[in-house]
């Protein structure tokens, strides 16, 4: 099992740079790191600090972070997806994680839904053949992402899949998907070849494994015994050390 560090929250108590978080990472028993926008880093000090550990870059999010369920965001964000694209080839990343954006006040559900499959569908073919992959990503509305979107697993699995495209998925963050109410094998169902990556952290408080009640090891046995095979997404605000957190969370889950 491959555990990627999420250096926004992990080892940042430790650094404040964040090749310096990518190699206390690698220490620490990670195999692989991912952060939030890319825009705002020393993209060069980055690459240089996953070469010299090896580390693998599981992903990032592509921007501009902009809401895709608004029509008139279409050419910007595919602009920002081209740039996104190369970065990701640039530091050997495959996947790029998206934003659906907020539920737009005065435009339906069912338009927004629409907006939406355009743009990934735009999003896919310019992606074809970059060994890059776009990972939609259902947030929970109850704490963290309130006017948020896409808030439904199925739903984001009804989305991507209408694009057609293989280059789409979804990002299935268990965190959010429990506090959501849903039961992992119920929504993901036969679509494990959509889950292009995986987040976990716990409930409440959105810590590390171990710290709240969710069944985190049997939803991440499940995802793996059906098919999934990437790395598994350590996004979490870690309570105690972030390098005990990752032991821990090692032992947890087998």
């Amino acid at each position: 099992m491959r555990l990627s560090a999420c250096i926004e929250w992990l080892f940042a108590a430790e650094a404040d740079n964040f090749a310096d978080r990518i190699r206390l990472a690698h220490t620490h028993g990670a195999e692989a790191v991912e952060f939030w926008k890319w825009t705002n880093k020393d993209i060069g000090s980055i690459e240089w600090a996953l070469t010299e550990t090896g580390m693998e870059l599981s992903g990032f999010v592509a921007e501009p972070m902009i809401a895709l369920t608004d029509r008139a965001n279409r050419d910007a964000f595919l602009k920002g997806l081209k740039s996104s694209m190369e970065t990701a080839r640039r530091l050997g990343a495959h996947t790029l994680i998206a934003q659906a954006g907020d539920d737009l006040p005065g435009k339906s559900r069912e338009e927004q839904k629409e907006a939406l499959i355009e743009t990934l569908t735009a999003a896919g073919e310019i992606l074809e053949g970059s060994g890059v992959r776009l990972g939609l990503e259902p947030l929970n509305t109850l704490i963290d992402h309130v006017g948020y979107f896409l808030h439904s697993t199925v739903e984001g699995i009804e989305i991507v899949k209408a694009t057609g495209r293989p280059e789409i998925g979804i990002v299935y963050d268990v965190y959010h998907s429990a506090v959501m109410g849903e039961a992992t094998a119920e929504v993901i169902g036969g679509d494990i070849d959509r889950v292009f990556h995986v987040h976990i952290a716990d409930h409440p408080g959105r810590n590390e494994p171990g710290s709240g009640d969710i069944d985190l090891k049997r939803r991440v046995d499940w995802l793996v015994e059906h098919g999934y095979h990437g790395a598994i997404g350590l996004e979490y605000r870690p309570l105690a050390a972030s390098a005990a957190t990752i032991a821990e969370t090692r032992r947890m889950l087998g």
